[in-house]
C-alpha cells in the first residue's frame, strides 16, 4: 500500500489518508513523542510551515490522538489513545493474547 513506514497514529479514521499527510503527521507525532510543546516548535523541528502543522494537529485532536493544554500558545501532547508501535520489551508482548475458548 505505502512504500514508506508511518507512524501508527498517523492513519486517520475520519479523513482520507494520503501521502504527504501522513508523512506530515508522523514528522509531527515523532517530535511530541520526544516531548510536548507548541506548534511554532514543532514546526520548527519538523520544517513544515506552521499553518500545515495546525492543520495536522487539529486532526489529530479530532481523532483523540492529541489533546492542548494552556491557552494560547497551545502546549500538544499525546493522549496515548491509538495504534502502539511494535516492538516494545518482550514482556509486554505476551500480556496482550487473547484467550481462544473453544
Amino acid at each position: 500500500m505505502f512504500k514508506i513506514a508511518h507512524h501508527p497514529n498517523a492513519f486517520l479514521t475520519l479523513k482520507r489518508n494520503i501521502q504527504p499527510g501522513l508523512s506530515a503527521r508522523t514528522k509531527i507525532l515523532s517530535v511530541l513523542e520526544k516531548r510536548i510543546c507548541n506548534a511554532k516548535t514543532v514546526s520548527r523541528e519538523t520544517d513544515l510551515s506552521y499553518k500545515t502543522v495546525l492543520y495536522h494537529l487539529h486532526l489529530l485532536e479530532a481523532e483523540n490522538i492529541l489533546s492542548h493544554k494552556g491557552r494560547r500558545t497551545y502546549l500538544w501532547q499525546l493522549t496515548g489513545v491509538g495504534q502502539q508501535k511494535l516492538g516494545g520489551n518482550a514482556a509486554n508482548r505476551g500480556s496482550h493474547r487473547a484467550t481462544v475458548r473453544t
